[in-house]
């Protein structure tokens, strides 16, 4: 009872949710080399190749797991475009095509083994997800990626929601559409096309112990900065809900151009008693209250951007 009454008193307090915004500088660093160049790090037990370089970094954010890239599945043309050759050009396409995201970003490559690739992007609290990859070449079909990293934290009350500066490791991958064992390029393409595989624990990419898995690099996500912007949230306010107290009917006014997506209905123990889908284009919603039992409410406007805006209502 005392967490229903909390997330009831917190959606009181809290009539109008704003979308925040974050900048983050992204770092790729590289530890590709051999372990008797670099004991600790040191992950090809091959020879380096002549000319060893990392493709420019391809970064994508978007709002649903997997939308832009998935392991263990065919690569689009874009991820194999860039696992073969490092052309970044069809994974943009791919990108600016898909409806689930939102900023695509091109960051510089990098000339050498090791080294680093630093690119500045700004996210939004809608599409929070972070895809990225980058060639390691020459090489087949052999690149690097992180899928669908998840920037915020859950804590509204630090960093406007977003995640401090932190690192993750990441580890060698093959796009399963081209064969070949080295660093060589143009050998013949896989058929049937396999799938994203990784390539921890295999050559040549075993590291100096077979039993673990050695990353190739880090990619560290520097919190530089957030805004929280109420602009979006006005339109919400000119909205109007009565007769408040209410019996058996309640209108929901002035939602034309709104693009609102639904409208929830919550009792005072924070659980949703009923949902409304709201159509496009219409002026007003009148909803039946006749199921509902008297007491205290909070009905929840649905924005299509992610905001929304929560009123209170009395039914007698």
């Amino acid at each position: 009872m005392k967490n229903f009454t909390l997330l009831f008193t917190l959606l009181l307090n809290s009539l109008v949710f704003s979308q925040s915004t974050a900048t983050y500088t992204i770092v790729f660093e590289s530890f590709w080399e051999t372990p008797a160049a670099d004991p600790v790090n040191g992950i090809s037990t091959i020879a380096m190749p002549d000319s060893p370089h990392w493709s420019p970094l391809a970064i994508a954010t978007h709002k649903t797991v997997n939308s832009i890239l998935e392991m263990n599945t065919m690569a689009s043309t874009g991820i194999e475009n860039i696992a073969e050759t490092g052309s970044t050009s069809a994974f943009e396409s791919e990108v600016t095509a898909n409806a689930d995201a939102d900023k695509f970003v091109i960051g510089s490559g990098l000339g050498a083994a090791q080294g680093t690739i630093s690119q500045n992007i700004d996210i939004s609290e809608a599409y929070p997800l972070v895809s990225l990859a980058t060639m390691i070449a020459p090489s087949p079909d052999w690149f690097i990626a992180v899928n669908s990293e998840n920037l915020r934290s859950g804590n509204n009350a630090v960093n406007n929601g977003w995640k401090a500066s932190y690192t993750i490791d990441v580890f060698p991958y093959d796009a399963g559409t081209e064969d070949g064992s080295g660093y060589s390029i143009s050998n013949p393409a896989t058929n049937p096309q396999g799938v994203i595989s990784s390539l921890s624990n295999m050559s040549p990419f075993d590291g100096t112990n077979s039993s673990m898995s050695h990353r190739i690099g880090t990619v560290t996500f520097n919190y530089e900065s957030s805004t929280l912007s109420n602009e979006d949230t006005e339109p919400l306010e000119k909205v109007t809900l009565f007769p408040n107290p209410a019996q058996d009917n309640v209108t929901i006014a002035n939602i034309q151009n709104l693009q609102l997506n639904s409208i929830e209905i919550y009792n005072i123990l924070g659980e949703m008693v009923k949902v409304i889908q709201v159509e496009a284009g219409i002026n007003s919603i009148n909803i039946d209250l006749k199921t509902l039992n008297k007491g205290i409410y909070l009905f929840q406007l649905k924005h299509f951007n992610g905001i929304s805006k929560t009123q209170k209502l009395v039914i007698q």
